[in-house]
């Protein structure tokens, strides 16, 4: 690969050279677009014939004339027919002979002038492949799997979807990069958990680890639906026809008492990480309330146990792509991650900080490693207050035989009970640290081990943590998770009258808040035993059940309090339970271990200062974000 290195005056006179990086050499009018149908080696439909899966390329032309080889950036996704891609949902289009013409999104735009060909996959049973939609099955992952296989000489190509003209992948070295965000990059951590050859790096985007944890939350049932609905939605209308039977297995092995079942366990691509041989590129929105940060903090610790190579970058925003949230930065640096994991050029992107966080509306710092060197698990306790369901967060245990009752009430969200945390109400009870010293980090997924005793045989919890002070936050529960999309165009590439690569501008979309709800997990009850089996409970018998929050990264603020809120049925989220249980918390059983960076010590600075009476602070009714929007059960955008 021809690399072009620009050298200021400055650089010629002191002598310094900048890093190497592709160049746009390349003319993108006159690349090569071809789609061929790459043979799975898998019969989902059933019809008789391997299933072969649409692939859409764009690729410069120089190269293979020059026979040179060149790498790929590929992003495989169920959206391109039934959806569309990125903020401005745009779809793929074909000209009268069946070429692609336009390619969602700016990676073809920007890369294929820099040496790189952009290959887009129809996963099985969407838009013009066969087979059938199975939701991070073994025919989604095959679909992506068998093209870098095709790309790298080990799977069988075709020029058409029922011919049997061969298409080979010559022009390609077989280094690929999978890219998406949501479904698309859910597609690249499965793919990267079968440990296939040729996969050299993943950059997954809001993307799900287990999809278990997307339809459910240790048992409570987060949907109306399973993962049969999102088949149905997304699924070509030939396929709907043909794929009843794959429909039915997906009903079957999902029920919605929560159990876990072999289903399950095949799409969980956690288990699988000691496979991963790709570098990981991992972002997520710490607010993303579809695909939750809970799918992070499990596949980047098993990551790390594995000894991949990883980079992060943590928003305010939900289910946002970086694209539209911090577009000049995310270019320069995707740029660069290719440039080292797919063309082998050393410009020293691996030997960088780890992560970037954002800590306020574009405001960002970094981290050598993520979550922070430092972090400990630290041990908070709730024990009981000068008034019924308002308590104190500290490290003192209560005393033996404390309580605080919870009545479930599903009509009310995590923002109701931030709202009211500082007076009595039946739905909730709110444990409160005193005003914090220092300010106070905590990065990393914590836990809440509750001990309640039901007053039914059913019955769920919610454990949310809350930074009690006024803030200016991304609004993430807003229509656009944080970001406002505005009139105005730039373009990130090369042009051709079908395919711009212009897209409308993006600016934060902030709201000022008096509190601000930054983790959150939920459980059913009858999960207690952990065994991924729900069981009946007992009415007036205790259970013991620990609760996993979602990952974060949150300073709590001098000044402000870090609070702790155990409740019921969080509306918007969770599906409420059969009856309105109330719930009997025996707090000297009951603590949560948080993620704080200073572990002890930190907590006891933060902790430090003026002696107050515990007991509730003056209530102040400030308001936080809008309520949470119920989500359908359909990870894209």
């Amino acid at each position: 690969m021809t690399q072009v290195v620009t050298v200021t005056g400055a650089q010629a006179a002191t002598g310094a050279t900048p890093p190497p990086e592709s160049r746009p050499v390349y003319s993108y009018a006159n690349a090569v677009r071809e789609s061929v149908w790459v043979d799975t080696g898998l019969d989902g439909d059933a019809d008789g014939r391997a299933d072969r899966v649409a692939v859409d390329i764009v690729r410069p032309r120089e190269p293979a004339l020059e026979g040179r080889r060149i790498p790929v950036i590929m992003d495989a996704s169920p959206y391109y027919s039934c959806c569309g891609r990125g903020n401005e949902s745009q779809k793929k289009t074909y000209d009268a002979q069946g070429r692609p013409e336009l390619f969602p999104l700016f990676y073809d735009n920007y890369f294929v002038p820099r040496g790189y060909a952009t290959v887009l996959v129809d996963l099985a049973g969407t838009n013009r492949s066969d087979g059938c939609v199975d939701v991070g099955g073994r025919s989604d992952i095959q679909s992506a799997k068998a093209v870098v296989d095709w790309l790298n000489g080990r799977a069988r190509g075709y020029t058409t979807r029922t011919g049997e003209q061969p298409a080979t992948a010559d022009w390609s070295n077989g280094a690929t990069g999978m890219i998406g965000k949501s479904y698309d990059g859910t597609i690249a951590n499965g793919v990267a958990a079968t440990g296939v050859k040729g996969l050299k790096t993943i950059v997954p985007i809001g993307a799900i680890s287990s999809w278990y944890d997307y339809y459910f939350t240790q048992g409570a049932p987060l949907f109306d639906s399973g993962p049969d609905g999102l088949a149905h939605r997304v699924e070509s209308p030939e396929a709907r026809a043909r794929c009843a039977a794959v429909q039915r297995e997906l009903v079957d092995g999902a029920p919605r008492s929560g159990d876990r079942t072999p289903l399950w366990t095949e799409r969980d691509y956690v288990r699988d990480a000691h496979k991963v041989r790709a570098s990981v590129f991992a972002v997520h929105g710490m607010q993303d309330l579809n695909v939750q940060t809970k799918h992070l903090g499990p596949w980047w610790d098993a990551l790390a146990d594995a000894g991949v190579e990883r980079r992060i970058w943590l928003s305010q925003t939900g289910h946002v792509d970086p694209f539209d949230f911090r577009r000049g930065a995310w270019v320069r640096t995707l740029h660069r991650w290719f440039d080292h994991y797919l063309l082998g050029l050393d410009n020293g992107i691996e030997r960088e900080p780890m992560a970037d966080v954002e800590r306020a509306p574009d405001r960002w710092t970094t981290d050598r490693r993520w979550p922070a060197p430092g972090t400990r698990a630290t041990t908070l306790r709730p024990r009981l207050g000068a008034a019924p369901g308002v308590g104190v967060l500290s490290t003192r245990p209560a005393r033996p035989g404390a309580t605080e009752t919870v009545t479930d009430e599903p009509g009310l969200s995590e923002a109701d009970w931030a709202e009211h945390i500082d007076r009595s109400t039946p739905g909730k009870a709110g444990f409160i640290t005193r005003p914090l010293a220092r300010d106070l980090r905590l990065s990393g997924a914590g836990t809440v081990r509750i001990t309640a005793t039901p007053s039914a045989a059913t019955a769920h919890l919610s454990a949310v943590l809350v930074d009690l002070g006024p803030d200016t936050i991304r609004h993430y529960t807003a229509p656009g998770e944080g970001i406002t999309t505005l009139a105005d165009r730039t373009c990130w590439g090369a042009a051709t009258p079908a395919d711009t690569g212009c897209f409308k501008e993006t600016r934060a979309d902030t709201v000022d808040v008096g509190h601000t709800v930054f983790s959150r997990g939920w459980a059913d009850l009858g999960d207690y035993a952990g065994d991924g089996k729900g069981r009946p409970l007992t009415p007036g018998r205790p259970y013991t059940i620990t609760v996993d929050l979602a990952a974060t990264d949150h300073v709590v603020p001098a000044g402000h309090r870090l609070a702790l809120i155990i409740a019921g049925t969080d509306t918007g989220f969770v599906e409420p339970p059969a009856v309105r249980p109330r719930l009997t918390l025996d707090l000297a059983r009951t603590s949560a271990r948080l993620p704080l960076t200073g572990g002890r010590a930190a907590l006891d600075r933060s902790l430090a200062g003026p002696t107050t009476v515990d007991g509730p602070s003056t209530s102040t009714g400030a308001p936080g974000v809008s309520a949470p929007r119920p989500h359908p059960a359909l990870p894209t955008g």
